[in-house]
């Protein structure tokens, strides 16, 4: 794939899993500092698990929110370092080499 075909898909699928990773990321960082650093107690935060986890979608489409959720990330993940190891190689020392094999 080229690299404006990396860009397309990757900023077309970004806006469906920006919320559900932005939630994710906030909640569980939330957890663990409310466990950590302020004392606060399982059942003082566990709400914030409940909305992590996708309990709240009930344990039918809980399995289903983690899987999408997670399955969204690896494809932004692939898709950015798709699109960051071709702008390396573009202007990188490889394209000085090229460009010098061609003259």
């Amino acid at each position: 794939m080229n690299i404006r075909t990396f860009r397309q898909i990757h900023r077309t699928v970004a806006p469906l899993v920006l919320l559900p990773l932005l939630v994710t990321v906030i909640t569980g960082l939330a957890y663990r500092l409310g466990k950590s650093w302020f004392g606060l107690s399982r059942e003082q935060v566990h709400f914030l698990m409940v909305i992590h986890e996708g309990e709240y979608l009930g344990h039918q489409l809980e399995p289903i929110y983690v899987l999408l959720n997670a399955l969204g990330l690896l494809f932004m993940l692939t898709t950015g370092i798709g699109m960051l190891l071709q702008n390396i190689s573009k202007a990188s020392f490889f394209s000085k080499k090229r460009s010098e094999e061609k003259t």
